[in-house]
């Protein structure tokens, strides 16, 4: 069963993002999920095809896991609340603080689903800005492109280490093991090819990224 299809019928956390019909960044979105359904190898299927420009093929995927990994946190939300998770960690070592430079201008603790919720409004704004994101092929990415990239992917990386570590067991109790780590592969192969996620960020689930990465 296909990762969209199997959940597809789970509650959406956030709405999805789509590409526009026939622009060139739904073409490689088309081409990626294409790799990805042929049954290609993952770390095969990140590689920036023929002729493409990378930063377009990082817009691609920064959209597609931000829905896959939207879809991925609807499925245990109802069991992340701020009494089990009152602050967003990765077990005892790990604590992620929220900023964003406006509303909260210095690192400030909230519970895991509050930093979530407000991560993903915060990368809907971003993903939806014109001056970051240009639809329009022919406007060039600003300079700071693939800076606000990186942090958009180390904060989502954030979200599979809280899941993970977590709420595995709720993961495990809806039959979405394999579903979840595909994902987290896809996901993990794709940072560490282009180097879009310090390694530093990636030390929480090291292990099972060993285990299951190889």
């Amino acid at each position: 069963m296909a990762f969209s299809n199997f959940f597809s019928r789970e509650k959406t956390f956030r709405p999805k993002k789509k590409f526009e019909e026939g622009s060139l960044k739904h073409q490689l979105h088309k081409k990626a999920e294409a790799s990805l359904n042929a049954g290609l190898d993952l770390r095969r299927a990140v590689d920036l095809p023929a002729g493409e420009r990378l930063d377009d093929w990082i817009a691609v995927h920064v959209v597609d896991f931000f829905n896959r990994i939207n879809l991925i946190y609807g499925t245990i939300a109802e069991a992340c609340t701020d009494k089990s998770c009152p602050i967003m960690s990765g077990g005892p070592k790990y604590e992620y603080k929220w900023a964003d430079g406006e509303e909260f201008k210095k690192p400030t603790s909230l519970p895991a689903r509050e930093y979530i919720t407000r991560l993903m409004e915060w990368i809907e704004k971003q993903i939806n800005n014109e001056e970051v994101f240009p639809s329009d092929p022919s406007v060039p990415f600003p300079k700071t492109y693939q800076s606000i990239c990186k942090k958009i992917l180390t904060r989502l990386f954030r979200v599979f280490v809280h899941v993970y570590i977590h709420h595995f067991d709720k993961v495990v109790s809806i039959g979405a093991e394999a579903h979840v780590n595909t994902c987290y592969k896809h996901f993990y192969y794709f940072i560490r090819n282009f180097k879009l996620v310090d390694p530093k960020e990636l030390e929480p689930l090291r292990e099972m990224s060993e285990r299951i990465c190889k």
